[in-house]
Order: structure tokens, then sequence, then C-alpha cells
């Protein structure tokens, strides 16, 4: 997956710097195993809330569901779960990778009355090189990383990861390309 991302994004740079929100520069796929997962979850691709929540009543919830969610599932691959080489999904008997833990955390917000224009998926490369994807929650203060791989809520521009591409925050169906990070430089051609 990030290869063919990284192929696209070359050509396409992006300037966003460590700020507090992700920009996004262009329209771009969406990753192998989304568009499947659109068709059997309506939540994640159809903005059924908008609004707002203060930073002072989302952030609690942001950490209650990412520390929920790291604690109930156990890290498994799609192919030990679904017997596919990609598959996203919600976890299968408590477990799942790292979209499923992402999706996971989308339903449980939504279902808590966070607005969905305010959550996206995003790609990204991990501190190791690896692809990754993480939950995007836009508050007024900015974009928060809610992430299987820690345990703690963290502004996108703390995580260490390079981010390639995001679900649109207003049309869910539709993805970008949000290059920032410690790596973009790589993939921006500069």
């Amino acid at each position: 997956m990030i290869s063919v991302l990284a192929t696209m994004l070359m050509a396409f740079p992006n300037t966003s710097t460590a700020g507090s929100t992700l920009r996004a520069s262009r329209s771009i796929g969406a990753p192998i195993g989304f568009p499947s997962a659109c068709t059997r979850y309506a939540w994640l691709c159809h903005n059924t809330s908008s609004g707002e929540m203060s930073d002072e009543k989302a952030m609690p919830l942001l950490k209650k569901i990412n520390r929920d969610a790291n604690s109930s599932v156990r890290p498994a691959t799609d192919y030990a779960t679904t017997g596919k080489a990609e598959y996203w999904s919600l976890p299968i008997n408590n477990k799942g990778d790292c979209e499923d833990y992402a999706l996971l955390k989308m339903k449980s917000l939504l279902d808590a009355g966070f607005p969905a224009n305010k959550l996206a998926i995003s790609v990204v490369i991990d501190r190791n090189g690896g692809n990754h994807v993480v939950l995007l929650a836009r508050l007024k203060s900015g974009d928060y990383v809610l992430d299987n791989l820690a345990g703690s809520v963290k502004p996108w521009s703390s995580t260490g990861y390079t981010f390639l591409a995001s679900q649109n925050f207003n049309n869910k169906s539709a993805w970008q390309v949000t290059l920032a990070g410690p790596r973009a430089a790589q993939f921006s051609g500069t």
C-alpha cells in the first residue's frame, strides 16, 4: 500500500509543516480495503453527524476510547483473522490490525456523539518505516491521533509519523494527500 501511495505522492508535494491541523493538497484514491469497508459500514463513509464538541469535553472522551480499544483488542494480522491479505473491518473476536483498531475507535466515538465531520482515518509511515493506520480527531486546538501503538492521544506533529493520506473530514468516502512529518520530503521530490 505504501509503495503505491508514495509513487502517487511524489508528483504532488504538500508543504504542511508541524502545525495544529494537517492540510490536504489534492484528492487521492482510497487505500485497498477501504472501499469494501465503506460498503459494510455506512457510518464509515457518510457524515452521519456534524457539529462541534468543546476540547474540554472531547479530549477525555478521546483518551477513554483510545485506552479502551487498545486494551480490549489483541494485535493480529488480517490473514490471521480473516484469511485475507488486506481486509478492513471491526476487530474479529477481539483481534485486529491497525486499521481495525482505527475503525473501532471511530465507531465508538460516533456512538458516543462525537461529530463525524471531525474524524478521519489516516495512512502513515511509523517511526520504524512501516505502513500504519491511525484515527485523526480534529479539535479546535488541532488534529490529534488515536493510535493502537500509543497509550496517549497526541497531536499529529508529536507522533514522529509521516502522514501520507487521510480520509476527507467532510466527504467521508474520499481521500486526500496529507503529506507531512519527518519523512515527507522523501515523497514530495524535494
